[in-house]
C-alpha cells in the first residue's frame, strides 16, 4: 500500500510508519521538520520523509500531490498531527483555543481535502484520524483538547456518509493515555498562573493526567490498531484500543451525563 502519515516524525505517527513499513508498504511521513521517523532504520519497507505543515492547505496539498506524482496512487491517509493546550476554560483566550483547533482539526481537514480528489478518482481509499477517548469522556483543564477531538470524531462520522458512494472508508482511532512526547510538548495557557483561583485544582488534575500518560500505552499499541484497521476489508467507524478504555466508552452510553462527569471529576 501507499500510505501518507501526518505527524509522522515521532510518537504514534512514527510508530505507525514503522509498522506499515514492516508490512512492506511505502510510507510517506509528513511533518513540519520533514525528517525521517524515529527508529525507522531497521524497517524493511520504504519510508520517505515529506515536509508539510498541515495548518497550511497549500503545504499539505503539495505533499499529497508529490506522493501521487511519485506513486500514481494513495491508499491510506492517516491524519495524526496534533498538539495540546491545558488550562481553565475561563482563562483560555480565543487565540489559544484556535491554536488547539488549527492543527488537530483544521490540519486534518486540510489533509483530507487535499487527498479526496485523488481518492475519488481512484474509486477507493481509506482515511484514518487520531481522535481520543477524551472525545467521549471530556476531562477538566483539557476542555479544548476534548472539544477538538470530539469535533474530529463527528467530522469523520459525517465524512464517512458523504464518501460511501465513492468507495472511500473512514475510521477514527480513540487512544487513551499514551507514552509519547505529547506530554512534555503540552502548552499551558497564559492565564495558568499561581495567582489563579483554579491553580490548585489545575495542578492536581494535570499532574494526574501526566502521570497516567507517562505510564500509559506504548505508541506501538495505538499504531497497531491503525494498521489493523487499514488492512481490514471494512474498517470500523471508530475503534478504541485496550479494554479499559472501551469500558469508558460503554459507560458514557449507559450512565447519565451528570453521573459520568461526577466520576471523571473524582478521577481528576
Amino acid at each position: 500500500m501507499i500510505v501518507l502519515v501526518t505527524g509522522g516524525s515521532s510518537g504514534i505517527g512514527a510508530a505507525a510508519c514503522r509498522l506499515f513499513a514492516a508490512k512492506g508498504d511505502t510510507v510517506y511521513a509528513a511533518s513540519r521538520r520533514g525528517t525521517l521517523p524515529e527508529g525507522t532504520e531497521a524497517c524493511p519497507g520504504v519510508i520517505k520523509a515529506v515536509s508539510a505543515d498541515v495548518t497550511s492547505y497549500e503545504s499539505i496539498a503539495a505533499a499529497v500531490d508529490s506522493v501521487i506524482e511519485a506513486e500514481g496512487r494513495l491508499d491510506v491517509v492517516l491524519c495524526n498531527a496534533g498538539n495540546g493546550i491545558a488550562g481553565a476554560i475561563e482563562e483560555t483566550t480565543t487565540e489559544e483555543a484556535k491554536y488547539q483547533f488549527e492543527t488537530c482539526f483544521f490540519g486534518a481537514h486540510n489533509t483530507i481535502r487535499a487527498a479526496l480528489p485523488h481518492l475519488r478518482k481512484q474509486g477507493y481509499g481509506k482515511i484514518i484520524a487520531t481522535s481520543s477517548v477524551a472525545a467521549v469522556v471530556p476531562i477538566p483543564y483539557q476542555a479544548f483538547y476534548s472539544s477538538v477531538k470530539a469535533a474530529l470524531l463527528a467530522y469523520m462520522e459525517a465524512l464517512s456518509m458523504e464518501l460511501r458512494p465513492f468507495g472511500i472508508q473512514c475510521c477514527c482511532i480513540l487512544p487513551g493515555d499514551t507514552k509519547t512526547g505529547f506530554t512534555s510538548a503540552r502548552k499551558y495557557v497564559k492565564g495558568a498562573v499561581e495567582t489563579s483561583p483554579y491553580d490548585a485544582a489545575r495542578k492536581k488534575s494535570l499532574g494526574k493526567m501526566e502521570k497516567d500518560e507517562v505510564n500509559g500505552m506504548e505508541p506501538e499499541q495505538i499504531a497497531k490498531a491503525m494498521v489493523c484497521q487499514a488492512y481490514r476489508k471494512n474498517m470500523s467507524m471508530k475503534f478504541t484500543p485496550r479494554i479499559d478504555y472501551q469500558v469508558f466508552n460503554l459507560l458514557v452510553k449507559i450512565l447519565p451525563a451528570k453521573l459520568m462527569t461526577w466520576i471523571v471529576s473524582k478521577v481528576y
